[in-house]
């Protein structure tokens, strides 16, 4: 850990104890949730036929992989109905209008949730990874919502699926710095404007697999702020903890390529990366659990970075989970593919909407990308 994370974490214990006697809490806390995508969805079987793909093994790819509908911008299609070639300017676009969007949606939707305008926003980090831009979507969604020009910013861009945590970790740092002031953490992916469409299986797991949408998350610290309802408050996790694992002898199995041929950037994602997850999966949430003197049965709900079947499957065998805990990471992939930093909030969102999490429970929020790197972080209701 760095000096600030031992920091942090020295703080959260003390405030665990601080907690239990009923003083005030100086944690940051989970206040609300929400997310947004495109107006386009397709169902799996309806893109092979779009994309008139015939080779079997790559129609297995799309119809074997656990996803049943995805929302996705495909570009428009030309006079034979074949889609149009984009180039990486038009995916730039593509990136720039739809990212804006829908997480201008989320963020808005986030903010009513917990009965907040977007003008009480004090400090906003913006996560991406499929495209770049300067300025970036901070500068950019701030403008969008009308937050005020003296809010706070950071742009989290080309980490990945892990990102949406890396991004939690800049909000709570803050938050916990600036007690009674609101930040949002906003993930906002178009997959779709990172797509390379030439026929080979490496670009076909990618196309199989990633979805376009957005998540928000608000955050505070200490007392409730002028207009945030009190129950809400009251009710919203704190954070506790978070670990953090790179798996070095793969940094290069998720990685952004550029293509000659193609004239654009191609994601590249190695068959190995399930049991490089799996083989690594443990320690770091050893570790996130024994910092904080549990361990995994005293975990009530698992949020799991939907990163692919393959993937879901070697954190389930390796951490002893079971169909029930990963209910929610599923049900996200099936409905929405891999959605890269905002996945884990889909997630979150469809627990607390589920209705079922008790006072005290913990919650583990797991992501993984490329590094590659292995992100948690632990709530307690």
């Amino acid at each position: 850990m760095t000096t600030i994370e031992h920091l942090f974490a020295r703080r959260v214990h003390s405030v665990d104890r601080d907690t239990e006697s009923g003083t005030t809490s100086t944690t940051p806390r989970l206040l609300g949730v929400a997310s947004a995508n495109p107006p386009t969805r397709y169902s799996q079987r309806e893109l092979v036929d779009l994309l008139a793909i015939d080779d079997p093994k790559i129609r297995g790819v799309f119809l074997n992989g656990g996803i049943e509908h995805r929302y996705l911008t495909l570009p428009p299609v030309d006079d034979a109905g074949q889609f149009r070639s984009e180039s990486q300017g038009d995916l730039l676009r593509k990136h720039r209008r739809y990212g804006v969007d829908t997480g201008a949606a989320a963020i808005r939707r986030c903010l009513a949730e917990i009965g907040r305008q977007p003008q009480d926003v004090d400090y906003l980090v913006a996560v991406t990874t499929t495209g770049f831009l300067t300025p970036g979507f901070s500068a950019l969604l701030i403008n969008e919502l009308g937050l005020a020009p003296s809010t706070g910013r950071l742009d989290v861009v080309g980490m990945g699926c892990n990102a949406g945590l890396n991004g939690l970790t800049a909000v709570a740092s803050w938050s916990a710095a600036n007690p009674g002031r609101l930040a949002v953490l906003a993930c906002s992916e178009a997959c779709s404007a990172a797509y390379v469409f030439d026929g080979t299986i490496r670009t076909a797991v990618v196309n199989s697999l990633f979805g376009d949408g957005a998540a928000a998350l608000a955050i505070s610290t200490g007392e409730s702020h002028e207009g945030t309802d009190t129950d809400t408050q009251s009710r919203a996790p704190q954070l506790i903890g978070r670990a953090s694992y790179m798996i070095t002898r793969a940094v290069d199995a998720m990685r952004y390529d550029w293509d000659d041929d193609a004239g654009k950037f191609s994601f590249y994602l190695d068959k190995e990366v399930p049991y490089e997850v799996g083989a690594h999966v443990e320690r770091v949430v050893d570790e996130l659990l024994g910092d904080a003197g549990l361990r995994r049965k005293d975990i009530a709900q698992w949020i799991v970075h939907s990163g692919g079947k393959k993937v879901i499957d070697a954190v389930k065998i390796n951490l002893g989970l079971t169909t029930h805990d990963l209910r929610h990471t599923v049900s996200v992939m099936r409905d929405f593919g891999n959605l890269s930093s905002g996945s884990f909030l889909f997630s979150y969102e469809r627990l607390l909407a589920e209705g079922r999490v008790a006072p005290g429970d913990y919650c583990v929020l797991m992501t993984m990308g490329p590094g590659s790197q292995i992100e948690t972080a632990l709530l307690r209701f």
